[in-house]
């Protein structure tokens, strides 16, 4: 009797543990914080360590409630160290009240409409002799190119970003990082 109980016990754990592995490896690391696919964009980004310039950037851009809205969005998150990459002084002169509407321009050229996972962005890429175009929130275009199996997003001047971490799905669309900050024209 001892012994079945026991089994029983331990089968029961397996059994548990089945079940939950699913939503534990569905989860991606990002600066250090788990992301959840049951929390939207703004939910996750402030929790990333790698993220606290663009979360200081979208509050001071007011854009907190469209990126909590229903989306679906593709975000393209540069990573602090892309925004210290900046011109000295660029960031804090767009933190600046009086440059909200180029700080909201700059993000929102981040941003597209839809949720374009890091294989649709490469097919849609490769489908389209290597370099496939697209509109941001913001109205400019970023160019998503394939090269070497890997995707590149390139922005209307000429900057080159580097997608570091892909699909970080979120209940809203989906983060995929980058190297660069985006730059509109």
């Amino acid at each position: 009797m001892h012994n079945t109980l026991r089994t029983l016990l331990a089968v029961s754990i397996l059994a548990l543990g089945a079940t939950t592995l699913p939503t534990l490896a569905a989860t991606k690391m990002v600066g250090g914080a788990a992301m959840y696919d049951t929390k939207n964009i703004i939910e996750n980004a402030v929790n990333s360590k790698d993220h606290t310039t663009l979360v200081a950037a979208v509050k001071a851009a007011g854009l907190v409630e469209a990126l909590s809205g229903a989306g679906p969005f593709t975000v393209f998150a540069p990573v602090n160290a892309a925004f210290a990459a900046l011109p000295a002084g660029t960031v804090d002169t767009l933190l600046k009240p009086e440059n909200k509407k180029m700080l909201v321009k700059i993000l929102t050229a981040h941003v597209a409409a839809g949720s374009w996972s890091y294989e649709d962005l490469l097919a849609k890429a490769t489908e389209a002799g290597g370099s496939w175009a697209f509109k941001t929130l913001s109205g400019d275009t970023l160019t998503a190119v394939a090269k070497g199996g890997r995707v590149y997003i390139v922005d209307e001047s000429g900057g080159i970003a580097r997608v570091t971490i892909t699909d970080v799905n979120q209940s809203n669309g989906v983060i995929h990082v980058v190297n660069k900050v985006l730059l509109p024209k």
